[in-house]
């Protein structure tokens, strides 16, 4: 439906096991910046939605396939590509990727976000052109 993000990423000590393999958990965090990225890039942000319009995204749900590892040092890429839009939520498909190998992403995620009003926390519109580029 969208054009592909990509936010690169650098995975550090911290990130890692003993093993020196990424954690699970950090690949929600390595998705969030890539969203928050993606957001920064259309030229807003998640404290101008709340200021202007009183609405936040919250996060509805989240599917992740692991398929190989993440490791120290890798440079990688996370990408996001709005998959399908509703009247208050959107569905993102994000990877990530080694550069060299596109094709082949490390983990798949299907992240469900919400446009919710930020006092009430019940869903609302997207404020009207907040999606467009």
């Amino acid at each position: 439906m969208g054009e592909i993000f990509t936010w690169p990423i650098r995975i550090y000590y911290e990130d890692t096991d003993a093993s020196g393999v990424a954690y699970h958990a950090r690949y929600l965090n390595w998705f969030e910046r890539a969203r928050s990225e993606w957001l920064r890039a259309k030229g807003r942000s998640h404290q101008r939605m709340a200021a202007e319009f009183g609405s936040v995204f919250t996060v509805v749900s989240i599917d992740i396939r692991y398929r190989q590892p993440a490791r120290l040092d890798d440079a990688l890429l996370a990408t996001v590509t709005v998959a399908q839009q509703g009247h208050a939520s959107l569905v993102f498909e994000q990877k990530l990727l080694r550069p060299e190998s596109p094709e082949n992403p490390l983990a798949i995620a299907q992240v469900k976000v919400a446009c919710v009003d930020a006092s009430s926390f019940k869903p609302r519109a997207w404020p009207v052109g907040w999606l467009e580029p």
